[in-house]
């Protein structure tokens, strides 16, 4: 019987699929680390207050690709180039979600609106990186390989939402409430269509590689896409809504170390 936990058994059971989910991840992770130092550093004079948190941010992305390598290294496995049909982050960026790469490579102050988009942007992927991480910390908290690198990013994952719903709050308060709405809302739908591309794209790369029947594709490419149609139909709500969170001031603090994985 195909289930979450099954899945998710099957890929970290062999070597290869192991070796391209890691692979994945921790590329996604480290642009994230990338994206956010540079936002850290063009924060405009308005939000200096800001930039000791989206430098934390970044940091915690980068630990999290460092332990995903970590993890690859313990198995003796050298990670593997990352199929840019699954590549998340890019995509979002291909379909205008967030700020530009180009515009981050330069050396230009952001605007208050770029923040707003930025935090926007992270209000949404953060919502789905929290929901992965806790569904892989319900079944695999104490797996012997996987088990605290899961707990720890999943942790870490909720404090990024926390940060996000925080900071929106705020500008809301400011003012920006309408604006905070429509970006929010623009992210959403266009993550919910790049989650179910990278999803079927990642299942197809898994299928080749762990050997599927064309039934067994067939059924996981069936569950992408009624995921979607949910999510474009109501889903995508909880993505938009902003509540004050019960952990306070979440990025506030020192960057947790990473565990010793390899």
């Amino acid at each position: 019987m195909l289930s979450a936990q099954t899945l998710f058994q099957e890929i970290l059971d062999d070597d290869e699929s192991y070796r391209l989910f890691c692979s994945i991840a921790a590329s996604g992770e480290a642009q994230g680390g990338w994206e956010n130092a540079r936002i850290a550093a063009l924060v405009p004079e308005s939000g200096r207050d800001l930039a000791p948190k989206i430098v934390r941010h970044g940091a915690d992305e980068d630990k999290h690709g460092r332990i995903f390598n970590a993890l690859l290294k313990k198995r003796g496995l050298p990670p593997v180039e990352v199929p840019p049909e699954t590549d998340y982050t890019m995509l979002l960026e291909q379909q205008g979600i967030g700020l530009a790469h180009s515009r981050l490579r330069g050396e230009q102050r952001l605007s208050e609106r770029d923040i707003i988009t930025y935090l926007a942007h992270s209000r949404v992927t953060e919502q789905r990186a929290s929901e992965q991480m806790r569904l892989l910390r319900r079944y695999f908290a104490d797996h012997p390989d996987i088990g605290r690198a899961v707990k720890m990013i999943s942790h870490d994952e909720d404090n990024h939402l926390a940060y996000c719903h925080e900071e929106l709050l705020r500008l809301a308060r400011a003012g920006h409430g309408r604006t905070i709405q429509r970006i929010m809302r623009e992210c959403a739908l266009a993550e919910i269509r790049v989650y179910r591309d990278v999803s079927l794209a990642v299942m197809a790369n898994m299928g080749r590689v762990l050997g599927w029947s064309r039934p067994k594709a067939a059924v996981l490419a069936a569950g992408i896409h009624a995921v979607y149609a949910y999510e474009r139909l109501v889903g995508w709500r909880r993505m938009v809504t902003l509540e004050m969170p019960r952990r306070r001031d979440a990025l506030g603090g020192p960057v947790a170390p990473e565990h010793e994985f390899a």
